[in-house]
């Protein structure tokens, strides 16, 4: 079943002692995509992704891989990197490779000269014969993800990936994910910092609450809450230009940072009226843009959104 979606999830539940951690989750992952999770801390991501790799069982619900019911054998075709460490401290950095290749089923004379390669990538070389508790966290993080992809997986699953890294690790980490990707592998993964699905996937869910809040491409799901969306940077700021924003009968919603601030206008506001009144009223601007949201402000109006907004997400999917 080649046009079989990568993964799909259809009514997915799980709840512990009686506290709901995912409620009807309904996903479909394409082949080839790279999928973002998004989601607080404690929104269901983590407990969703454990049920799809079959490590806690749901309460209901089904998961397909590659068109098939998930079986042992489908999840041959997958890497899975968790959000804590599954690493034995004890073991050398090469031996402990070698260990999850074989659990993979692949022979040391194929898996070594892919390691050799991925310690090269991640500057470890030097560091293949040291035990994996003398290495920094971030350093056993890169271990850790070595050893999910080792075997080349169809499907890959990443919890939390960029966890403990510093931001150069993180960029070399976006790289090897975009890499992945375009040698046609499929990608999924969870992370609560908004900025990292927006600059690395295709596909997006926003979780919040065990509940699927919105979900689709990058620009659908930024157009659901898309419309009369405006950014702003400000030459001169002042408190006084913040306080008028938040009290303007234009504006719906507001964030303001200081310099910066996102807007989304009323229904049948004009973006040109506006930016006329802020020119009239004094304010000196050095960017007005109309157009596409980012992620994360369309993130921070979803999760925890009124029933209201809710409606509007399901019935923008129908």
């Amino acid at each position: 079943m080649t046009n079989s979606p990568a993964i799909e999830l259809t009514g997915l539940s799980k709840s512990f002692d009686g506290k709901v951690a995912v409620r009807d989750m309904n996903l479909v992952v394409p082949r080839g995509s790279t999928y973002g999770l998004i989601g607080p801390n404690g929104a269901g991501k983590t407990t969703t992704i454990r049920m799809t790799l079959r490590i806690i069982d749901p309460d209901r619900g089904q998961v397909r891989i590659l068109g098939e019911p998930l079986s042992q054998s489908s999840l041959r075709v997958m890497g899975y990197l968790p959000e804590e460490r599954g690493i034995y401290r004890q073991m050398r950095v090469r031996r402990l490779l070698q260990f999850f290749a074989e659990l993979k089923g692949m022979r040391t004379r194929d898996s070594n000269p892919k390691i050799a390669q991925w310690l090269e990538r991640f500057e470890l070389a030097d560091r293949a014969n040291s035990k994996v508790q003398e290495l920094s966290k971030g350093n056993q993080q890169k271990i850790q993800f070595i050893a999910s992809i080792l075997h080349e997986p169809q499907i890959m699953i990443f919890d939390e990936p960029f966890s403990g890294l510093d931001p150069i690790n993180q960029q070399i980490l976006k790289d090897i994910i975009v890499e992945l990707k375009r040698a046609g592998k499929t990608i999924v993964f969870s992370t609560h910092i908004i900025e990292h699905a927006e600059r690395i996937c295709d596909h997006v869910c926003i979780i919040a609450h065990g509940d699927k809040v919105a979900d689709g491409t990058m620009k659908q799901v930024k157009n659901i809450r898309g419309e009369n969306y405006i950014a702003i940077t400000f030459d001169a700021w002042t408190r006084e230009i913040s306080d008028n924003l938040r009290r303007s009968v234009h504006i719906e919603s507001v964030r303001d940072s200081g310099a910066t601030a996102e807007i989304t206008l009323k229904k049948g506001v004009d973006p040109q009226d506006f930016l006329r009144q802020l020119v009239q009223s004094g304010v000196r601007l050095k960017r007005f843009e109309y157009g596409e949201p980012s992620l994360e402000h369309v993130f921070l109006e979803m999760v925890g959104a009124p029933e209201d907004i809710i409606g509007e997400i399901e019935a923008a999917h129908v």
